[in-house]
C-alpha cells in the first residue's frame, strides 16, 4: 500500500525497493533531487523524464527534502562536531 508523503510524492514497498518515488511512476525522487543538485534545468528534467513529473513536483521533492534537512540536522551531523 502506498502512503503519500505529499500531493506528488509516494512511498510503496512494492515500488523501487520502497524508494520515495512521483505518483504513479516509477521515477525516483532521489534521481530527480541530483539531477536539481547537478544544476539541471527543471524544464530539461521534465522532457527527460518525458514529462511524467512537473515543475510542482520537483518543488514538493525540494521542499521536503529541505524539511527533512532541517527537522533531522542533529541526526545527520557526526558526535563531536
Amino acid at each position: 500500500m502506498a502512503k503519500a508523503l505529499g500531493r506528488f510524492i509516494v512511498v510503496d514497498p512494492n515500488v523501487c525497493h520502497g524508494q520515495p518515488t512521483f505518483r504513479e511512476t516509477r521515477i525516483m525522487v532521489a534521481d530527480v533531487l541530483d539531477q536539481v543538485a547537478n544544476g539541471i534545468a527543471w524544464e530539461a528534467i521534465i522532457e527527460n523524464w518525458r514529462g511524467a513529473i512537473s515543475n510542482e513536483a520537483i518543488a514538493e521533492s525540494v521542499r521536503l527534502a529541505r524539511e527533512i534537512l532541517m527537522n533531522h540536522k542533529e541526526e545527520l551531523v557526526p558526535a563531536g562536531k
